[in-house]
């Protein structure tokens, strides 16, 4: 709860606050799921696809960036950049599944975890309890996950390894991720 008074404090002047240049940079990080998705369909464009993944990448850095810089963090921009990472990277992983180049588990899992974090998440947020916030183990989960999307749609003999790596990398870190979520919770009910 501290963490929260103290982004509303340094970064917030209204939260309240919808339309920002960092909450359309996340709106426009989650559509870029539909250039990328059929880029993926023309091997000819594999180097649109690389630009476009690379902004992505590089969007999800940008916009809490521009948010903390502007004092226009919002509480609408505290959902809708997961919400844009979860959008873009289950699309594109659900397209790689479906194309047999990404395995079914990790789609699987992903799905899960964040229903799990999203659901108590939203009941502590209707009752005014908790803001649900990032924290670094998640952002680097997404970061590594994003990486490893990107090697599972570019392969690199001499960096073979690097594929599965980032990918068991970015399942602890959701783990770790997940579970430092869930300690958050325990304190918020255990402060009633």
């Amino acid at each position: 709860m501290k963490k929260i008074l103290n982004i509303k404090k340094d970064y917030m002047s209204n939260p309240s606050k919808v339309l920002t240049l960092a909450n359309t940079i996340s709106m426009l990080r989650a559509a870029a799921a539909i250039p990328i998705i059929y880029t993926l369909n023309y091997p000819e464009m594999r180097a649109v696809t690389a630009g476009i993944v690379i902004l992505a990448i590089l969007s999800d850095a940008l916009d809490g960036y521009l948010a903390r810089r502007a004092h226009e963090v919002t509480h609408v921009g505290m959902w809708l950049d997961p919400i844009a990472d979860f959008i873009i990277i289950t699309s594109v992983v659900l397209y790689l599944v479906i194309l047999e180049i990404f395995p079914l588990w990790f789609f699987i899992f992903y799905i899960v975890r964040h229903f799990l974090i999203a659901v108590p998440a939203l009941y502590f947020v209707n009752t005014g309890q908790y803001i649900l916030h990032s924290n670094w183990w998640g952002k680097w989960s997404t970061g590594i996950t994003a990486l490893t999307v990107f090697l599972h749609i570019f392969e690199f003999g001499t960096i073979w390894w690097l594929k599965t790596f980032s990918l068991y990398t970015a399942l602890a870190l959701a783990v770790v991720s997940w579970f430092l979520y869930y300690r958050d919770y325990y304190k918020v009910i255990k402060e009633q």
